[in-house]
């Protein structure tokens, strides 16, 4: 059974989300605060995460910028934040998805389920995969991605956003497309979100972030991945 940490400083939107998982047969923790998340994710397995933005102890970004220090589990915001720019800064801080309240509990069960199907289906062609004389190593086995022998961590999106792309080097994603194939069909908001996925990727693996060699940018249209095989 998965577990899901939910993370709300009200009592009630817990004992409703955690009543709804219960029905999906998902195992529930809860924290009615930031300490009281990162506590939980650094002792007990966790499979996703519901995480409030605005909690009585820390901002939920800083919770989640925490988290993604030592762990890439999903992390699904809930928060009552409605504008563009909170919902760049949550994606941007290493959120999977995003949810606004007042939500309706069926809607955020299907999000679950989307979000951990996503992260189970990110599969190359080979098990493990060397670029530029070693400098980016991609290990579907191990689902690790290394730079200079130094282990990435990145988010389930990050991680299959960069798969999806080693996957088919030198072939030409619009940003429709990778927003379907990576974040899924269902997700509801601008297609440029990718933009903030693809910035925080090359931040992790680019020499320069400025001058990408792995994710070249197609003007107009999307992008493609360039490595070259070692």
């Amino acid at each position: 059974m998965k577990t899901i940490l939910v993370v709300d400083d009200e009592p009630n939107i817990r004992e409703v989300l955690a009543s709804y998982l219960l029905k999906e047969h998902y195992l529930t923790l809860e924290a009615a605060n930031g300490a009281q998340a990162l506590g939980y994710m650094r002792e007990q397995a966790v499979d996703l995460v519901i995480l409030d933005l605005m909690l009585p102890d820390m901002e939920g970004e800083r919770v989640c910028q925490e988290i993604r220090t030592f762990s890439s589990v999903p992390i699904m915001m809930l928060t009552a934040k409605v504008t563009q720019s909170s919902r760049i800064g949550g994606f941007a801080a290493g959120a999977d998805d995003y949810i606004v309240k007042p939500f309706d509990p069926r809607e955020v069960m299907a999000r679950i389920k989307a979000v951990l199907r996503r992260g189970d289906d990110s599969k190359l062609l080979a098990d493990v995969i060397v670029y530029h004389q070693g400098r980016l190593v991609i290990n579907s086995l191990k689902h690790e991605v290394t730079c200079d022998g130094q282990v990435i961590n990145l988010t389930p999106s990050e991680y299959k956003l960069l798969l999806l792309l080693a996957k088919y080097p030198q072939r030409n994603f619009s940003r429709e497309e990778l927003v379907d194939r990576v974040l899924g069909c269902d997700f509801i908001g601008d297609i440029r979100i990718i933009d903030q996925h693809i910035k925080n990727l090359r931040q992790k693996i680019e020499p320069d972030s400025r001058q990408p060699q792995y994710i070249i940018t197609v003007y107009g249209f999307g992008y493609r991945f360039g490595g070259e095989l070692s």
